[in-house]
């Protein structure tokens, strides 16, 4: 049997703010109808958290549930129960029109942390980090420079950051020269 591993073995950089790879995490990505009372009963028997609204995510990383689009979410859980959670969500969804599949392996996980999180998250995603405009709760599903990613805020000052695996080494590197400590501008 293969030894479960992280695309980056848990890296960090700490600059202007920490970046580091969480690890794996347990991901369901649900296609269907988000106001189908089966879809949130689902949703809510596999994380206990209610279906987020638009451009938002409900729990944590270790149970939740973000909005992607008008027909998708992405459900987090522990990632040893991300099987059974996906059996019993599969049997909780049947005779809807629904998929649901296991992305866990396909994802890593970035956590961007510290004081100047919002401005190192700025320099590379177009969204408007001020205060105002970005709190924690919100998400969005969107670009990393040139690759997509999701991410979220967990508090007023840490990101959570999910990408393709496949790109796992780019975002990191991406984050870490954003975070470098010479690379200060004070936006935010």
């Amino acid at each position: 049997m293969s030894n479960l591993a992280s695309a980056l073995n848990g890296a960090s950089f700490n600059g202007l703010a920490k970046v580091d790879e969480v690890g794996l995490v347990g991901m369901i990505t649900l296609r269907g109808d988000l106001g189908s009372a089966k879809v949130a009963a689902a949703v809510k028997a596999a994380t206990g958290c209610a279906m987020p609204q638009q451009r938002k995510i409900e729990g944590t990383l270790a149970a939740g549930a973000a909005w992607m689009s008008p027909d998708e979410l992405l459900v987090l859980v522990p990632y040893a129960e991300v099987n059974a959670k996906l059996d019993a969500m599969n049997a909780e969804l049947a005779g809807e029109h629904a998929l649901a599949v296991n992305v866990s392996d396909a994802r890593a996980v970035f956590r961007v942390s510290g004081a100047a999180s919002r401005e190192v998250m700025g320099k590379v995603a177009p969204v408007d980090f001020s205060a105002a405009e970005f709190a924690a709760g919100d998400f969005r599903r969107s670009r990393l420079a040139q690759v997509a990613g999701a991410f979220w805020m967990d508090s007023e000052d840490s990101f959570t950051i999910v990408c393709f695996r496949s790109a796992a080494d780019y975002v990191f590197g991406l984050l870490s020269v954003a975070s470098n400590p010479q690379s200060g501008v004070g936006v935010y």
